[in-house]
């Protein structure tokens, strides 16, 4: 079952597995447990960690277990992650952010991390701090001098998330996205989203800040690695999930793929066997990911009119990828512009949308109703064939 990857694009095309590692399983293991878990991580192809815990334990561990090999591994860790008093704090403080990273760089053995990652920016009031003070002064520091190739901020609200994106400053976002979350509002409090209260109304399609937020990324190059990817494990719940469906993890991991600008889902991992569980993905059936039957028979929470991006359209009976052109498509149009990357991106497909003849198979198949072939002639007309 071999891992597929994909590139981090403002990274000198940084090749990351698709499925990638949370770290909080690995914390309260033993040496030896943890050195296993990596171990069977790494034979099945996944070579990307999240490292969100300033745990000096999980650093030590981590350190012991990657040791003759770091090159094998792509390292994210978070910079204003820091320990103190036995657990973990959030700081702005620029004197214990840096002293946080520096322990990192020792205790995991390495003089450079591959993305710096913003710890945790979720409000308007921590985006100036951060984005006009002492934060992002020392990221441009650390990637001048090669101890991170990359920044990175880890975010749970989209509408400050894009205002990172839109600096320029960023090349890496940690976001949380699934099914439930991207129909949530923007919200200063990640809370929100773990509320069962904020789902009893439903929600009519993907919230616009999220779904604008994932085009940016995708035209700007800034890749996402999704966190909550499972969320936290209620969407495997029938009792739990917001839809009052469970997800299997396979439909949660493909929905996240899926995404525009989506390069790796954090997968919370807690054993080798969850390791392996995760890694199936890619042997699983069309209908083991298939999450758009799930979405598309709901009453309170209608994606209808919305490409999901789904793949029900095919197959075309000209070999379009319908889901591909329809997602170059929303990106012009939400920028009201054809990027050259977008136009190139469209170029190199196998067959383009001036192609269609209108037989309608892809509309009888979709089961959001989106209008495909009209969708069509728009990117005909957009890209020019």
């Amino acid at each position: 079952m071999p891992v597929k990857y994909r590139e981090i694009k403002r990274c000198g095309g940084l090749a990351v597995s698709e499925i990638a590692l949370g770290c909080e399983g690995f914390i309260g293991r033993t040496r030896e447990e943890f050195k296993k878990m990596l171990d069977r991580a790494m034979e099945l192809g996944i070579n990307f960690i999240d490292m969100y815990t300033p745990n000096p334990e999980f650093r030590d561990n981590l350190g012991a277990a990657m040791a003759g090999r770091r090159d094998k591994l792509v390292l994210q860790g978070h910079i204003c992650a820091v320990w103190e008093d036995g657990q973990y704090l959030r700081t702005r403080d620029i004197k214990k952010a840096k002293e946080a990273f520096e322990d990192q760089l020792k205790r995991l053995g390495t003089d450079y991390l591959d993305i710096g990652m913003i710890h945790y920016v979720d409000g308007e009031r921590d985006f100036q701090e951060v984005f006009q003070g002492e934060i992002i002064r020392y990221c441009k520091e650390l990637k001048a001098e090669g101890k991170i190739r990359a920044i990175g901020l880890s975010s749970h609200n989209p509408v400050i998330a894009r205002k990172a994106v839109e600096s320029g400053l960023i090349d890496v976002l940690m976001f949380s996205v699934n099914a439930a979350y991207d129909m949530q509002p923007a919200s200063e409090d990640c809370n929100d989203l773990f509320d069962p209260a904020a789902y009893q109304n439903g929600f009519v399609g993907m919230n616009p800040d999220r779904k604008a937020l994932y085009e940016l990324c995708d035209r700007e190059n800034v890749a996402i690695d999704v966190m909550k990817v499972f969320g936290g494990g209620d969407m495997l719940n029938a009792e739990l999930s917001p839809f009052g469906v469970a997800f299997n993890e396979y439909q949660c991991i493909e929905y996240c793929l899926t995404r525009p600008g989506v390069v790796s889902v954090m997968a919370g991992c807690h054993s080798e066997n969850e390791i392996e569980k995760a890694v199936s993905y890619y042997e699983a059936s069309r209908e083991e990911k298939d999450y758009s039957m799930i979405l598309s028979r709901m009453d309170k929470f209608q994606f209808r009119g919305n490409c999901m991006y789904c793949g029900h359209c095919a197959p075309c009976s000209v070999g379009i990828n319908v889901a591909e052109v329809n997602k170059y498509l929303n990106l012009c149009l939400a920028q009201k512009e054809v990027p050259e990357t977008v136009a190139d991106h469209y170029r190199l497909l196998a067959h383009h949308a001036g192609e269609c003849i209108a037989c309608g198979r892809c509309e009888k198949n979709c089961p959001f109703g989106v209008e495909i072939i009209q969708k069509m002639k728009k990117a005909a007309e957009v890209f020019g064939h």
